[in-house]
């Protein structure tokens, strides 16, 4: 299963899976390209368009999933961000709306697909000791959130605050748990939005490599994280090293 498959992380995510020849079920919003990028994938890849928040969608797609092969790996990318200071421009306090969004898609949303995910692989036989596997998505701003992002900083802090203790709840069931928190990458969201020199100046700011990082470089950490056994209770920085500054 991989949440967010139609674009950007998640798609690269498909695609090498796919590659591998793995069964990949490609979950993102109805709206999405998800169902095309599936055709264009390959039989064994397919759709469910879902919205990651809504408990019967999710449990719903985990079922379908199941009942064609067993689910052995999650890989969680589905979220976003939005803009968010505390006090506006005039010193009023911003609509708790502009948190609470967030904070349900990314914490709460990760939480539903970790749960539905956990109760297919529970039923698995064991296969090289591992009942199966969760990768979920944080963010280099769940350590140095910038001025803007109080909300997705937040959220991502507690996506990284959920990983050891799932790991542990989960061991007793032989299913790993880990987290890869991206640095900046070149996924549609920014390339096709954000300003080129802002783009630029975001590339530049990596120490090394100097650029934005290559979709695939996510998804093969997260192929990787599903192949080794080891790899448990932890939370993976992929980001050249950048530290974000203030701003």
């Amino acid at each position: 299963m991989v949440t967010g498959g139609a674009s950007g992380l998640g798609l690269a995510t498909a695609e090498r899976l796919a590659a591998s020849g793995a069964h990949v079920t490609i979950m993102d919003l109805p709206t999405s390209e998800g169902a095309e990028q599936a055709e264009r994938l390959g039989p064994l890849v397919h759709f469910a368009g879902v919205d990651v928040t809504d408990e019967d969608q999710v449990r719903a797609a985990f079922a379908h999933a199941g009942s064609i092969e067993p689910v052995r790996a999650l890989v969680h990318c589905a979220g976003r961000g939005k803009p968010m200071r505390i006090l506006d421009r005039d010193g009023a306090v911003t609509p708790l709306s502009s948190f609470t969004d967030i904070i349900n898609l990314n914490v709460i949303g990760t939480f539903n697909i970790l749960r539905f995910a956990a109760e297919q692989m529970a039923r698995n036989e064991l296969l090289d000791g591992d009942r199966g596997v969760c990768v979920l998505t944080a963010s280099v701003a769940a350590y140095e959130g910038q001025i803007g992002q109080i909300n997705y900083a937040t959220a991502k802090a507690g996506v990284v605050g959920m990983t050891l203790p799932a790991a542990r709840d989960l061991a007793k069931v032989a299913i790993r748990v880990c987290t890869i928190a991206p640095g900046t990458f070149a996924t549609p969201l920014l390339t096709n939005n954000g300003r080129p020199d802002i783009v630029d100046a975001l590339a530049a700011s990596i120490p090394h490599p100097s650029r934005l990082g290559d979709p695939d470089e996510f998804a093969g950490l997260a192929e990787h994280i599903i192949s080794n056994g080891m790899m448990n209770g932890e939370t993976i920085r992929i980001d050249g090293a950048i530290r974000m500054a203030p701003r």
